[in-house]
């Protein structure tokens, strides 16, 4: 067996365990069980950053009006992120390091919805690559895909303070950046990661305890809500919860496209 594929197989098996199936050897998962907790109390704010952030190569971040609908923002995703990276239309422009656009493939069949970036993703201009993301990581991976292969974004596109949770009107401000990514994008299937990431694009306020288990409707787009990782981490006994959200994904990608 060739190397290659021997290291494609064990990172398959090894995510698979760590979402908790049981024929994978634990040792296996030290990478994992080490992780740090993703979102640290209180810190203080960050030192400047010795070197320029992710976004510093992109154009010059372009003032606009506030955008009310997807319709008044730009049409393809690179000057989108150029747009959103100039956005001042809330309080969270005030205390962000950078805007926290979105990453992957863009066209990618599946795409992560979270909710907001923590203090890894301010410093360093990408959602999920915290102890959340490293799971995140490895959750995609069980189901035979890899992080470029997707698309991965947030209800709100800055952090806020101390990692509290997303205030109204800042949802209602920054929604039009995701659903204008998510008309962009056209993923076939979205994963809504979490409480505020299935209450917003579903507009409701269930649970998502009672959300999770089954496919729901974002504008002709399945959505599967499932636990943060976040809460993975704080909460283990979730995976298996989670692992079978994303069997339903993963047989959903498999079955022929429709329309």
């Amino acid at each position: 067996m060739s190397t290659d594929l021997r290291h494609q197989i064990q990172t398959t098996l090894e995510a698979q365990r760590e979402l908790g199936l049981k024929d994978v050897p634990a040792s296996w998962l030290d990478r994992a069980s080490t992780a740090p907790a993703s979102r640290p109390p209180q810190e203080a704010p960050p030192a400047p950053h010795p070197s320029p952030p992710r976004e510093a190569a992109s154009p010059s971040p372009t003032e606009a009006p506030p955008p009310t609908s997807p319709a008044d923002l730009p049409s393809d995703l690179d000057t989108l992120r150029t747009f959103a990276l100039g956005c001042r239309k809330c309080g969270l422009c005030e205390t962000r390091t950078q805007v926290v656009f979105g990453v992957g493939h863009p066209q990618a069949t599946l795409m992560f919805v979270g909710e907001a970036p923590g203090f890894d993703e301010d410093r360093q201009g990408e959602p999920f690559v915290g102890a959340a993301g490293q799971l995140l990581t490895r959750i995609i991976e069980a189901i035979h895909l890899r992080r470029e292969e997707v698309y991965i974004a947030n209800i709100l596109k800055c952090r806020p303070p101390n990692n509290r949770n997303p205030l109204p009107d800042e949802i209602a401000l920054c929604r039009p950046y995701l659903d204008r990514q998510i008309e962009l994008i056209r993923p076939r299937i979205i994963c809504a990661l979490g409480k505020f990431a299935a209450q917003t694009l579903l507009a409701t306020d269930t649970p998502i305890s009672r959300l999770r288990g089954r496919f729901h409707d974002y504008r002709g787009t399945p959505v599967m809500p499932t636990f943060h990782p976040a809460y993975l981490l704080r909460n283990p006994g979730g995976k298996r919860a989670v692992w079978e959200d994303m069997q339903q994904i993963q047989a959903a990608l498999a079955a022929p496209a429709t329309g």
